[in-house]
């Protein structure tokens, strides 16, 4: 009787994935001397396969407009978490914080995000 709870009980759960969401660990910016900004993020999701893994992380103003995308083509199953950069990320004037948020394919958005002070010039 308790094995059959417990069969009955699992095909309860949902079927989809376990990877949960996206989540940003780290974030490293430099200011380059043309003014404009370099990312270095270290994302971690526990990645399935093509069909559900972080598939990008992007750098946003607070009030949401996006600045800068870095796409992730492929799945990183063996490699977690992972640092990967993107540069030439123009600030609006008068910004002086960024927010950072990781993308999942089944989840988008909602892991962990990161709110960076913009260095000095």
């Amino acid at each position: 009787m308790v094995v059959a709870i417990i069969v009955t009980w699992l095909f309860l759960l949902p079927t989809g994935s376990f990877a949960g969401e996206a989540d940003v660990l780290g974030v490293k910016i430099t200011r380059q001397k043309n003014g404009t900004y370099s990312f270095s993020v270290t994302v971690r999701h526990d990645d399935e396969g093509w069909d559900h893994y972080a598939d990008r992380w992007e750098v946003a103003e607070l009030k949401g407009n996006t600045l800068g995308t870095r796409v992730l083509l492929h799945p990183h199953v063996g490699e977690q978490p992972f640092t990967r950069g993107l540069s030439g990320i123009e600030i609006p004037e008068g910004s002086s914080k960024v927010l950072v948020r990781a993308h999942d394919l089944v989840h988008g958005y909602g892991g962990e995000e990161v709110v960076m002070e913009l260095p000095p010039d």
